[in-house]
């Protein structure tokens, strides 16, 4: 991994974590992800007519990935709606890293090195580390509907992953494999949403659009990035760098949502600045 390809990472994980931070503040999740989606088909329906079309390799790829992309968000509006943000955050972020790594030898055949492999396991340790922080510090004792759907999150992050690490580089074009992973995916939700609310969803959309907006940018922005660095590296190491927006997760909960930022997330951000070292070793 070069360090254009880790500073492009590291700025979508910024990006990914406040997007959730926005989601997450929005009280009526269902309301919050309609306007996630929605807007997101806003800018990419767009983006989607003058990018380069995908190659029809990359199709099956794109159909399972909006597939998983939609339970994804279903499970972590789940998530949030049980939960606390800075315990499910870095759950369901932290799931992910280990998983992908299993997946990417398994299917793709990327077998790292041994210094992405301790890069990669030092850096879960840190999220893991971070995580079990988040229930321990909860001040009771842990909410297994909550935890489940936070695991079950991180295991779709997994799975679509691995499968869009391989979709956009069969595409040609990992612009043009956003915009229509966006469309693809982006009216489940707002219909659901439809259907549940029927005349009242316009009303109660209203007052959040900007933030909408802002969320919806933020999160094609984010997955943007990482689709383009996963042309460029190998996934698992992507995988477990994106995760440091677990740390920025933990940052916003303390300034904006007024959580505890204590010594063990302060360890567990230097586990992270450890594996991201190992990551970006060169033998």
């Amino acid at each position: 991994m070069t360090p254009l390809v880790a500073f492009a990472v590291l700025i979508a994980a910024i990006t990914h974590a406040s997007w959730n931070a926005i989601a997450h503040a929005v009280k009526d999740q269902l309301l919050s992800f309609t306007l996630i989606s929605g807007c997101g088909l806003l800018i990419c329906v767009p983006l989607a007519c003058f990018a380069p079309f995908p190659a029809a390799g990359a199709w099956p790829y794109l159909l399972t990935s909006a597939v998983l992309h939609v339970a994804y968000m279903l499970l972590l509006m789940r998530s949030f709606t049980l939960g606390d943000f800075g315990q499910m955050y870095p759950i369901a972020r932290g799931t992910a890293p280990l998983v992908v790594t299993v997946l990417a030898a398994v299917f793709v055949g990327e077998r790292p090195d041994a210094w992405a492999t301790a890069g990669v396991a030092v850096a879960s340790a840190g999220l893991v580390g971070l995580a079990l922080w988040g229930i321990r510090g909860s001040g009771s004792r842990p909410d297994w509907p909550a935890l489940l759907a936070a695991v079950a999150t991180g295991l779709a992050i997994a799975g679509y992953t691995t499968v869009d690490g391989v979709g956009v580089r069969a595409s040609g074009t990992s612009l043009g494999y956003i915009a229509w992973l966006i469309v693809l995916q982006g009216t489940a939700i707002p219909l659901y949403a439809l259907h549940r609310r029927r005349g009242e969803l316009a009303a109660q959309l209203k007052p959040f659009v900007a933030r909408g907006l802002l969320g919806a940018a933020l999160s094609v922005a984010a997955y943007g990035l990482v689709l383009w660095a996963q042309t460029q590296a190998a996934l698992a190491p992507i995988a477990a760098l994106r995760e440091s927006s677990i740390i920025v997760g933990a940052a916003i909960g303390t300034v904006f949502f007024k959580e505890r930022f204590g010594a063990p997330r302060i360890a567990a951000a230097g586990l992270m600045v450890v594996g991201i070292g190992l990551m970006l070793h060169t033998s």
